[in-house]
């Protein structure tokens, strides 16, 4: 493959590279985007995260720690460049983008970001995308702030490592990849992403100030929006929504979303002040996770005021059921197969009548449970809720995200994948009796 006319320096990215043990950078680049050029459907699902559409026609090219062409000097003394190149050809259409990557505990800093933004502007490429072990909600949510201007002319993108391998699961779990041959590199490929020896990680402690902020919500302290303490804190618990769509989207074989408001969405920054004022207002955290064709969204709540976890799922009872216990019932027979402990079930009713709230084993025994005391009115949304009581472990920052990673996937492999939605039945043709064949004098009328 001949190096482009505008790189002075740079090899093609390898899928076994030979580099020193310690270059673990270095190599894990190197095998990623050899994998991005060997493997058309893996190219497919990672450029599309983008918005890069990538055809069977368009060929890619790979290379690492490019060296560009009239580059600065004192930038390639100090090895102050890229660790990889993307090159999309679509015809006469080309799309170009810079790799950062950083393993284990390294990440990216402003400085660093800002400076890859202007060699891209330099040289005319589309976009930079880093890859490190940070989470971020979506590939345009970079967990570096950068001013908005910073990104006018290029783009800036940004891969999680949990992110990547989770997609070359993906891939080989749903029998995404036609080729054999392509198969088995990508199988390779997640061999070695898995392996510890590459740096890859996954988010698996809260932030440094976690266990402070969780004794000043129990001892009703106050807290400030803008302090390091919450700022970092809804930062982590951000990470951790991220990580736990990646962990379901394995486990299910499905891709698994967190569902976010459109300014969240666009906005990352506004996104992290709007869940720091709400913490301060009501220290709870929270997050919703969309599953592919499940009954609902899968909520979980985190509160640090009474140190449970809880995880949900809320349907609309049946229209087509007048009581509370027909359609609780309706409810109930979803749910025979679930373990019941830890599992409850609330009821709610229009306006400001009473919500009640009742174990599922005791349901079982008397749906009747959930009618209320001081309303006639029929529920007219069930949720499922199952309740985690980490007490003292709450403040523990391990144990806090490995017993959420616990909860979430128990909760919906005993429930939520059983449950479904109520939908109208299809409206029907009434039988009607077939009129008397006319005879004599009308049969003559009517012709």
């Amino acid at each position: 493959m001949p190096r482009p006319e505008f790189l002075t320096g740079g090899e093609p990215a390898r899928l076994i590279p030979i580099t020193a043990d310690s270059a673990r950078e270095q190599k894990s680049v190197s095998v990623i985007l050899a994998g991005l050029r060997s493997v058309l459907e893996l190219r497919q699902s990672l450029l599309k995260s983008l918005g890069v559409r990538v055809g069977t026609s368009a060929t890619l090219e790979a290379w690492i720690e490019p060296v560009f062409l009239n580059e600065d000097k004192k930038a390639v003394k100090n090895k102050d460049r890229p660790d990889g190149l993307l090159i999309l050809r679509t015809g006469r259409r080309e799309w170009r983008a810079l790799i950062e990557a950083k393993v284990g505990n390294e990440t990216i800093g402003e400085d660093q970001v800002s400076c890859y933004l202007q060699q891209a502007k330099n040289h005319k490429l589309d976009a930079v995308i880093t890859i490190t072990n940070q989470f971020a909600a979506r590939p345009t949510h970079h967990p570096v702030k950068l001013p908005k201007n910073a990104t006018k002319s290029v783009d800036l993108f940004h891969w999680s490592w949990a992110f990547i391998r989770t997609q070359c699961q993906l891939l080989l779990k749903n029998d995404g990849v036609e080729d054999e041959d392509q198969v088995f590199i990508l199988s390779e490929i997640l061999r070695y992403l898995e392996s510890d020896r590459s740096g890859i990680s996954h988010f698996d402690q809260m932030n440094a100030e976690w266990k402070d902020v969780v004794n000043k919500v129990k001892s009703n302290a106050p807290l400030a929006k803008t302090s390091d303490e919450v700022q970092n804190t809804i930062a982590a618990w951000h990470q951790e929504q991220r990580d736990l769509c990646l962990i379901m989207s394995r486990l299910t074989g499905s891709d698994v979303s967190l569902k976010l408001k459109n300014d969240h969405r666009l906005d990352p920054a506004k996104r992290l002040k709007d869940d720091a004022d709400a913490f301060c207002k009501t220290p709870t955290l929270n997050c919703a996770l969309h599953i592919i064709n499940a009954a609902a969204d899968l909520e979980v709540t985190a509160d640090l005021q009474r140190r449970m976890i809880y995880c949900s799922m809320r349907l609309t009872a049946p229209k087509d059921k007048q009581s509370t216990k027909a359609r609780v019932n309706w409810l109930l027979r979803q749910l025979k197969k679930t373990a019941p402990a830890g599992f409850f079930i609330r009821a709610t009713r229009p306006g400001k009548a009473e919500t009640t709230y009742q174990a599922l084993k005791d349901l079982r025994d008397s749906p009747d449970l959930l009618e209320s005391d001081t309303s006639n009115t029929a529920v007219t949304t069930l949720e499922v809720v199952y309740e985690v009581d980490l007490a003292g472990k709450f403040s523990g920052r391990k144990v806090f995200v490995e017993e959420l990673e616990k909860a979430v996937p128990h909760f919906y492999q005993e429930a939520g994948q059983l449950l479904k939605a109520w939908a109208p039945p299809p409206p029907r043709i009434s039988k009607v009796e077939s009129a008397p064949a006319a005879t004599g004098e009308e049969a003559i009328l009517e012709k």
